[in-house]
């Protein structure tokens, strides 16, 4: 009788994934775009030709105080927008997300000017009473069952009501701190620009040098490593190039100089970074998109659905406070029509230019930079070229019908050519 034979298992190799070359990651992104998934093609397209468009007609749109200007003009919105972005992933909307902003810069107001708090104790109050409004506001969508539209809709009559309770009716309230005047009307060193700016780019090329080593190591198809070099060199030649213009002398006295990147730039970069990090890298952001293409998929994969809805309420009302704080530093003041007017028809229009869609389960925070970008830029150029807030207000709706438009155009394209 023979001795059984010991079999070793052989370690099977995971074959390699095929390595895709420029002209096919071209291909396949060509037609991705022509399937219906355009991204944020649309924004960048209309960003371009704006830009161009008002620099032939005004040729001191391009001048580098300009060029600041839009910046600051655009930030408040672009925060707002930035929580919006939440909300539409659900399918959702947030009518008084303006209106929060300005209860949010009343409590400010209240607390650093007419009550002599220090500035973050202020401001630390403002955000709390965003999440305080969030908290409510997802209570009654989530718990209670009303419709987002018509709870936020009566959210934003008695949040204006709240801003003229808080500043006593048609006073204005004049923010005195400079740490907070700071935050949108003063910049940074020259020095400080560059170096935060080659912390960026080289994060930014780490991560994205990482994943490509880490995909390929596993056997997971990744795009070509010039691609990856070619958008890594793109953002530090847009960053440089923006930072060289804003380091430019601004000032049209030899009395002051007027230069550097404004403060709050690296506010809206890190708010950038931070929750573009949660969407896409935590578990969280995956439930969040979840939750937005199919609730009751998700409801039966095991995720908690209400506390979904009940969170992304709770950022937007969080952000829309960071956008109050803002925008009570750019005023230097708080008064009733602050987060009123044209504010949360210009952070909802900077959402959904930018790509996000008004149906769930598609965008990215990027997409309220962008859209901001178009905002600003349409709001600036019109207002150099001498036009009243009438024609404003027109164009900017025609360029939102328009993006509103594009989005449902490519989603009724991407599920004819099954690219959902």
């Amino acid at each position: 009788m023979s001795a059984p034979t010991s079999t070793v298992a052989q370690p099977v190799e995971v074959p390699a994934a095929p390595v895709p070359t420029v002209g096919s990651h071209f291909r396949d992104y060509l037609a991705r775009v022509l399937g219906g998934d355009m991204g944020a093609l649309p924004a960048v397209f209309g960003l371009i030709v704006l830009c161009a468009v008002f620099a032939a007609l005004r040729p001191n749109f391009l001048t580098a105080g300009n060029f600041a200007n839009l910046f600051t003009q655009g930030a408040a919105v672009t925060l707002i927008a930035m929580g919006l972005i939440f909300v539409l992933l659900l399918g959702e909307i947030d009518l008084s997300a303006g209106f929060a902003s300005g209860v949010c810069a009343a409590v400010l107001a209240q607390l650093a000017t007419l009550h002599g708090f220090p500035w973050y104790v202020a401001a630390g109050a403002a955000i709390v009473t965003g999440v305080v409004i969030g908290l409510a506001l997802g209570f009654l969508v989530a718990k209670v069952g009303i419709p987002s539209f018509v709870v936020t809709l009566a959210a934003f009559l008695a949040f204006q009501g709240t801003v003229l309770l808080l500043i006593k009716g048609g006073t204005n309230v004049s923010i005195r701190d400079s740490v907070l005047v700071a935050i949108a009307n003063r910049n940074m060193p020259p020095w400080l620009g560059w170096t935060l700016t080659l912390l960026g780019v080289a994060g930014y090329a780490a991560v994205q040098l990482i994943r490509y080593r880490t995909r390929t190591a596993r056997g997971l198809v990744t795009e070509p490593v010039l691609v990856v070099l070619l958008r890594i060199g793109t953002l530090a030649v847009l960053l440089g190039a923006a930072v060289y213009i804003l380091n430019l002398e601004r000032s049209r006295t030899l009395l002051v100089s007027l230069r550097g990147v404004p403060i709050v730039v690296p506010i809206i970069a890190v708010l950038l970074i931070v929750w573009t990090f949660v969407l896409q890298r935590t578990a969280y952001g995956r439930h969040v998109y979840a939750v937005g293409g199919n609730r009751e998929a998700a409801r039966r994969a095991g995720i908690d659905v209400d506390r979904i809805r009940i969170s992304v309420f709770v950022i937007c009302s969080s952000m829309a406070a960071v956008g109050g704080i803002v925008a009570a530093s750019r005023a230097a003041s708080v008064d009733a029509n602050t987060g009123g007017s044209k504010v949360l028809l210009y952070a909802v229009g900077a959402a959904v230019i930018g790509g996000t869609s008004l149906f769930g389960g598609k965008g990215r925070i990027v997409d309220a930079v962008l859209g901001g970008a178009v905002i600003a830029v349409i709001d600036n150029g019109m207002g150099l070229l001498g036009y009243t807030s009438g024609v404003t207000f027109v164009v900017t709706g025609s360029v939102l019908l328009l993006a509103a438009s594009v989005d449902a155009l490519s989603r009724r394209r991407a599920a004819a050519t099954g690219h959902r």
